[in-house]
């Protein structure tokens, strides 16, 4: 886990991350619908599933921007932005209604990342302990599924202070929507950090990279 340290000073949102990290600590989440009809169609013919594919996309975005992977040194008072940010995703147990956090490593090449998310899943299932452990993984993400609901709002609250600067992630069922499955999608970044363009801006980066997904043959 590397990381550098950010220049307060010379920090290019120093204004606005020094107004939303001491006067208005809070976050901004958004939540919108996602058009997932080709990478639905693609993870059915290769065989894959859809699930692992949307999580590898959505973090090869996080880490295409610096703004997503910003993090705080509370001890040290301290702004850094990680190299690389991995998902933590997690596993639903039927038999106990609970879940398993899974810590799984981001990497760039797709094939790599899929089948170490797919032996994360599994080995997760094996167990029903909760397994939590934000000490010894600082970088992680959260990214989970409500595989419920096909929702149209949801918001995460943290407690008024806390500077935690990774994303939030959630989405839920997708659904047919004018011939089309619409899949909702919701951000959650801290003010301090981003603000509605770069929230918004995942929503664009992720239609892009699933252009480009779905136009590969893998």
């Amino acid at each position: 886990m590397n990381y550098r340290k950010i220049d307060k000073e010379t920090y290019y949102r120093k204004g606005v991350f020094r107004h939303f990290s001491e006067d208005c600590k809070c976050s901004v989440s958004m939540t919108s619908r996602v058009d997932v009809t080709r990478l639905v169609d693609v993870s059915k013919k290769t065989g894959t599933k859809f699930y692992i594919n949307f999580l590898y996309l959505l973090t090869k975005v996080l880490n295409s921007r610096d703004d997503y992977k910003m993090g705080y040194l509370w001890q040290t008072d301290e702004l850094i932005c990680y190299d690389v940010i991995n998902p933590t995703q997690y596993v639903f147990h039927d038999d106990t209604e609970t879940c398993t956090p899974v810590y799984t490593t981001y990497y760039e090449d797709y094939r790599t990342f899929y089948d170490n998310a797919l032996e994360d899943v599994e080995k997760a299932k094996l167990t029903r302990e909760y397994g939590l452990d934000s000490a010894n993984h600082p970088n992680w993400f959260d990214a989970s599924f409500v595989s419920w609901l096909s929702y149209d709002s949801l918001n995460v609250e943290l407690p008024d202070g806390y500077l935690y600067f990774l994303p939030i992630i959630n989405w839920g069922k997708y659904r047919e929507e004018n011939e089309r499955l619409m899949m909702p999608l919701t951000v959650r970044l801290n003010h301090a950090v981003a603000d509605g363009y770069l929230v918004a801006k995942v929503y664009k980066l992720l239609e892009e990279e699933m252009e480009k997904f779905t136009g590969e043959e893998r």
